[in-house]
């Protein structure tokens, strides 16, 4: 038997990855028809992206984020978690990092409130697609999303953020490698693969605002 869903989930990441790869937009009621997805749709000077929860359990959540054109969800973190995130309709911007681990306790690495990140992904990605998979560690666990289009995601991530068992959800700025004077081990040949992020509070212009899912339900197993 696995110890917790995280340690099951590890072990099964092939087959949540099937299934999640699998999905489209009809499994949760979505269509590029919809008024939402449509080119001709009317882009806000402050598009405000929306989400909306199929399904939460202690052990995992099932969401989709609506992000209208340029709408966008700024670098965040999930910590402790695998997430399953699955571009449903449209052409979105992601760029993801993983931190590098510190090569020793330098004092000056200490203070600053720059952390040294190795950047996975920065690029257009347009549904369909194949579904990313963020590790704990690995993977691209902190990213950005920047609609080009209106867009739908689908994301299961396991176990969900709760604050209560330390796994809240931070934000960061990015910047470029050449803005800290920190030593590091990285090459200079490839210093445009890595940043410095800062962590910050969520922009007031990039909180979410909550939808109901008006989708086909979750079956519970009895």
């Amino acid at each position: 038997m696995y110890r917790n869903y995280a340690t099951f989930l590890l072990y099964n990441v092939e087959h949540f990855h099937h299934v999640v790869d699998n999905m489209k937009p009809e499994d949760v009621g979505l269509s590029g028809e919809l008024q939402f997805f449509q080119p001709s749709n009317e882009v806000k000077s402050d598009p405000r992206v929306t989400y909306t929860t199929i399904y939460q359990c202690d052990n995992f959540s099932l969401c989709i984020f609506f992000l209208p054109a340029t709408g966008v969800i700024p670098l965040h973190n999930h910590p402790g978690m695998t997430v399953f995130s699955k571009l449903l309709l449209g052409a979105m911007h992601i760029k993801s990092y993983d931190w590098v681990d510190p090569v020793d306790s330098d004092s000056s690495v200490q203070s600053s409130p720059l952390r040294l990140a190795k950047l996975k992904a920065d690029r257009v990605f347009t549904a369909p697609c194949d579904t990313s998979v963020l590790y704990p560690t690995t993977g691209g666990n902190i990213h950005a999303f920047t609609a080009i289009t209106p867009c739908a995601v689908l994301d299961v991530l396991g176990p969900p953020y709760s604050n209560d068992d330390g796994r809240d959800c931070s934000y960061y700025k990015d910047h470029p490698y050449a803005a800290s004077k920190v030593e590091t081990t990285v090459n200079m040949e490839e210093a445009d693969r890595y940043g410095w992020l800062e962590e910050i509070e969520l922009p007031e212009n990039s909180k979410m605002d909550g939808i109901e899912y008006l989708g086909p339900q979750i079956i519970e197993p009895s």
